[in-house]
């Protein structure tokens, strides 16, 4: 058996997934299986999938399911992994030739039950960091630990599998299609630590049709998964500063999904009561953006 699985929800990527495909080709360590989890694409995403299993130069897996979103793709990935470690690599990013080999080094000299996995870099296409690298005494942090010591920008997370499952699902909400995939690692956060990898695992391509460019209408589309995931954050941050961020956001979402409860579901009723005016702020600018942007379609069409 593998000892790391590299698994990529897919959703009618079928003209970036070829890049992703080929860097896994080139992996100079093999010790890796491919999962591929499509979510209901509607392009030829099986059809070259089926290919590239005929042509036997990976082992890969893939399985279909109907759309679910980013965050069901990831359950159906956990459910179905065995390898000791595993991470996500988007189907429009890809890895750097030597990132399987210095995932399954790294893990084999300082990997131990006492954490969660490894954490790496992101960089761009130009070879640029995202963000910043981690302090050289910083030997293992949390993924928050590390955002509030300073560090910014993505970053590639390796989790063992054993860990991972052990955490509740993502919730999924008939109709939406999003829930934050920070939800289990800010859970992980409050047990285990990860290792720090100063190595880049990944080369990422934001695209304009990814959920980094339309986070406004992710907001109003999917009102009850971000309210879950911001009751989350409520639970697991301790800085103010970003709790009073975080239940500014759960209003907002909370008037979008005319949830009228809100307060009293509210893991922080105080600074909830206090953020509803930035809350109501808050909605009454994605409503903006989003009609803004309704009216700015019929014209160009």
């Amino acid at each position: 058996m593998a000892t790391l699985t590299v698994f990529t929800p897919a959703y009618n990527r079928a003209h970036t997934i070829g890049r992703t495909y080929a860097s896994l080709c080139r992996q100079t360590c093999k010790d890796f299986c491919w999962l591929i989890v499509d979510d209901g694409s509607t392009d030829n995403t099986k059809e070259l999938i089926d290919q590239w299993i005929k042509e036997g130069k990976i082992n890969i897996r893939y399985i279909y399911q109907q759309n679910q979103g980013m965050h069901g793709a990831h359950n159906t990935a956990y459910r179905n992994i065995d390898t000791t470690l595993n991470t996500c690599i988007d189907s429009d990013d890809y890895m750097p030739d030597d990132a399987v080999e210095k995932i399954i080094n790294c893990w084999k000299s300082y990997g131990n039950g006492h954490v969660a996995g490894l954490i790496g870099l992101d960089i761009t296409q130009e070879g640029r960091i995202i963000g910043t690298e981690f302090p050289d005494e910083m030997k293992t942090t949390t993924l928050q630990g590390f955002y509030q010591a300073g560090g910014k920008g993505d970053k590639k997370l390796v989790y063992r599998t054993d860990i991972i499952k052990r955490y509740p699902e993502y919730p999924i909400f008939e109709g939406e299609k999003y829930v934050g995939l920070a939800y289990k690692y800010m859970l992980i956060d409050q047990d285990y630590e990860l290792i720090t990898l100063n190595e880049p695992l990944v080369i990422v391509e934001y695209q304009l049709d990814g959920s980094s460019f339309n986070m406004y209408k992710q907001y109003w589309n999917n009102p009850r998964g971000f309210a879950f995931f911001r009751k989350a954050e409520m639970r697991t941050t301790h800085s103010l500063k970003r709790k009073l961020k975080v239940c500014t956001h759960y209003v907002s979402s909370s008037i979008i999904s005319s949830n009228w409860r809100f307060v009293q579901e509210s893991p922080e009723k105080l600074l909830t009561v206090l953020c509803i005016p930035s809350g109501i702020a808050l909605y009454l600018l994605i409503r903006h953006k989003i009609n803004r942007n309704a009216k700015m379609t019929i014209i160009k069409k």
